[in-house]
């Protein structure tokens, strides 16, 4: 296993942090904690962090261009503002919200947002994924997962990523890179052995490979574009949630964690679960886009 540098660069001690988002404008970081619901801004050269509180789970969320950002939150996809108070609801595409929420999602190359539900009971594979368009439609894009996950994008625009946590499984599809539109059925990129992490958030650096966090997994591993292993980094903690390229050349990479209704035991052995951690890798990642709607 490679050596590691991921340290802790906030002490946040989130319930279940997820969905960082580089500013590449501001140099800071977004990012959410979806069981204490909250957007966060944690500006690196101050350390500060900027908590908004929110009226429901939020699980995902893109910065929306002249300002606000959208969001997947627990009721539906809602336009939010500069504050991050709700302003706008776009729409309302899961049935039942007391079993489903909106969990992982990211502004897509064209300016669309696409974003995961996750089904709560994970029993049976009825989540989905949905996209707003720059015109606010929302539509559904795919379904047949329990836990909608790593949503990513690869840097010639010819790849979407997607997986589904419980299953163990990533995902990609096709897409024109021209218009973005998927243009055949999904294909498996890896399938991971069950019992030793799942595939969470993740992030595509500007080479192509996909960097993966492993909930329960304790690591982020980074996947080449044939879909195989070629690193593995240990994060002080066993539940990462999700990654994300930042800093001025972009070689930072944040990861998010989680403690929520962690065992006593693993969070005295991690005692940093639900911190913010970073670490200083070899290739920039993609600069991330804003919602153009």
């Amino acid at each position: 296993m490679t050596d590691t540098a991921f340290t802790t660069v906030l002490p946040a001690q989130a319930l279940l942090g997820e969905c960082p988002v580089w500013a590449e404008d501001e140099q800071a970081l977004y990012w959410v904690d979806i069981e204490a619901p909250s957007l966060n801004r944690f500006d690196p050269a101050s350390q500060q962090n900027q908590p908004w509180p929110m009226p429901e789970n939020i699980g995902c969320f893109g910065r929306r261009q002249g300002g606000g950002f959208i969001a997947g939150l627990r009721s539906g996809i809602w336009l939010l503002d500069s504050e991050a108070q709700l302003d706008q609801c776009v729409a309302r595409p899961v049935e039942d919200t007391s079993i489903s929420r909106f969990n992982d999602g990211r502004v897509d190359p064209w300016g669309r947002f696409w974003a995961g539900t996750i089904h709560e009971p994970r029993d049976v594979p009825a989540a989905s994924l949905f996209q707003v368009d720059t015109h606010l439609e929302c539509r559904r894009l795919a379904g047949d997962v329990k836990v909608s996950n790593g949503v990513a994008f690869s840097p010639d625009r010819t790849w979407a990523y997607h997986s589904d946590t419980p299953n163990h499984v990533i995902y990609r599809y096709p897409l024109n890179p021209d218009t973005g539109e998927i243009t055949g059925p999904r294909e498996v990129f890896h399938q991971f052995p069950f019992g030793n992490g799942r595939p969470d958030g993740a992030a595509v650096d500007t080479q192509g490979y996909y960097w993966s966090a492993l909930y329960e997994g304790g690591r982020v591993v980074r996947l080449s574009p044939a879909g195989e292993i070629v690193a593995e980094y240990p994060v002080p903690a066993r539940c990462p949630t999700m990654c994300a390229f930042g800093g001025t050349d972009m070689k930072t990479l944040y990861v998010t964690s989680a403690r929520h209704g962690r065992p006593e035991e693993e969070l005295e052995r991690y005692p940093e679960s639900g911190n913010l951690f970073a670490m200083r890798v070899e290739v920039a990642g993609q600069k991330e886009p804003q919602f153009m709607g």
